[in-house]
């Protein structure tokens, strides 16, 4: 969804405090969330400005870009670290997962890869068998 303007948001708050409408109406002629419209005023009454605040939304992050660095380096020398081995070694106070996710991000992944090629040559498994009943002999005699 797009930030709205500043512009837009002054006019809705000048419409609003020249009360030409209640909240429902200045949000349907700004065309606008009702939602919007009370962000504002709140935003408007804690702290005065009614900038966008991107950059206070959402949830922080809790391995930071040293972590990352620093996961990098303990699987430069020990790739084979198990993700609790590596939260101990960093001493994170965190979920399996976030290491995961955040190992995800760098581009490393747990995925076993053969050492050997694989050899293309020769068939590994038999071919594929028929359904069963078509070749199944009758072993019972009519009678």
């Amino acid at each position: 969804m797009r930030t709205i303007s500043l512009d837009l948001r002054e006019r809705i708050l000048c419409s609003y405090d020249q009360k030409e409408g209640n909240r429902e109406e200045i949000a349907h002629r700004f065309r606008v969330s009702l939602g919007l419209v009370k962000k504002l005023l709140q935003q408007r009454r804690r702290t005065g400005d009614i900038a966008p605040r991107h950059r206070y939304s959402g949830r922080k992050p809790f391995i930071l870009d040293s972590h990352h660095r620093q996961m990098k380096a303990l699987l430069g020398r020990k790739p084979d670290m198990t993700l609790k081995e590596l939260r101990a070694a960093i001493q994170l106070h965190c979920t399996l997962p976030a290491i995961h996710y955040a190992l995800e991000k760098l581009g490393l992944t747990y995925k076993k890869r053969r050492s050997v090629p694989v050899n293309r040559t020769v068939r590994t498994s038999p071919g594929r068998a028929g359904s069963g009943g078509a070749s199944r002999q009758v072993l019972t005699q009519p009678g």
